[in-house]
């Protein structure tokens, strides 16, 4: 048809690496009409140079950057067939104590377990490759086995890391000649959780029994190792100011669940420790500092690695949520 012929002077090519001979300028298929029609075509138009977006020897991305399907077809544009990159960190959960139930409703004395179902699903989020998880009862002997035995390069382990008469952490950490390198955080929830070396490449983070004190450390000391273990660089704590004053703990920082709200952070209820309908549905966790944080006072956030998943068009909790009241309507 007509309509599909080139002007005078335009000549018909498919896209051409290379570039056709003599051309100074390109127009695209659907242009022909226009240029037909006394449009003036400026010289280059529609041509790539060469070196556009990178030239010969630059770094297209920074050491550890996280492998996505953009870098895989940046990779691949830019003619590398194979990327050099570091494995998942292999991680195993042992969750322990003698009271926890593994199905239905807390009975006879007994609670349900739910760091369980929870822990696995985060750290996978957060990059591991989460070999097991096991229940492992309240004997020194068991769990330095289960610790010894492990081939992860980071034992995670829930519960038992205070100082009462069944908390067998730190006894079996002892039996292995572990190396303490954090014991004890100045945060709430989360003040027991604690950190050892087994040997030279692997390591044991010791979570609080408590649910949301197990987040805290999920957060603070296992986030952090599992991104160096995974050669990925450490993030930054972008701050947020607080939608609402936030009373503090009179030593200790707490961390404090909340949603965004366009720019500022909204605390929400329920952030007790053994609490996790407010983490349910928030965005981050506030770095509250002793003394607690006035209305308005930019703090710190530990961003959840699902919120961006969860954030509505406009940003903000998901479609649903009450933040006051940290459930869904």
């Amino acid at each position: 048809p007509a309509s599909h012929t080139p002007p005078p002077g335009i000549q018909r090519t498919g896209t051409d690496p290379d570039g056709s001979p003599g051309a100074s300028a390109g127009v695209p298929s659907a242009g022909w009409l226009r240029a037909g029609l006394g449009r003036p075509v400026l010289q280059g138009q529609d041509i790539r140079p060469r070196g556009q977006e990178c030239r010969s020897g630059d770094e297209l991305l920074p050491e550890g950057t996280l492998v996505t399907p953009a870098v895989l077809g940046l990779a691949a544009a830019a003619g590398y067939d194979r990327l050099a990159t570091a494995p998942r960190p292999r991680v195993e959960v042992l969750i322990l104590g003698d009271e926890l139930l593994s199905a239905g409703l807390p009975s006879e004395g007994r609670i349900r377990d739910a760091l369980g179902p929870m822990l696995g699903p985060w750290l996978a989020a957060l990059g591991a490759e989460v070999l097991a998880t096991r229940h492992i009862p309240d004997d020194v002997e068991v769990l330095a086995s289960a610790v010894a035995d492990s081939p992860a390069e980071l034992v995670i382990t829930t519960g038992g890391t205070a100082a009462g008469p069944v908390d067998q952490v730190h006894p079996a950490l002892a039996r292995l000649g572990a190396e303490l390198l954090v014991d004890g955080v100045a945060v709430r929830p989360g003040h027991p959780m604690l950190l050892a070396r087994l040997d030279r490449d692997r390591h044991l983070v010791g979570l609080p029994g408590n649910p949301l004190a197990a987040v805290s450390g999920l957060l603070t000391l296992a986030e952090p190792l599992l991104r160096t273990l995974g050669g990925r660089t450490v993030r930054a704590y972008p701050p947020a100011p607080l939608a609402a004053a936030v009373s503090g703990h009179p030593r200790d920082t707490r961390l404090v669940p909340v949603t965004y709200r366009g720019a500022e952070a909204v605390p929400l209820r329920f952030n007790g420790p053994a609490m996790l309908r407010g983490v349910a549905v928030a965005d981050a966790l506030a770095v509250i500092p002793p003394g607690g944080a006035a209305r308005g006072t930019e703090v710190e956030t530990l961003d959840l690695p699902w919120a961006a998943w969860m954030a509505g068009p406009a940003g903000g909790s998901p479609s649903g949520a009450d933040p006051s009241a940290g459930g869904f309507a």
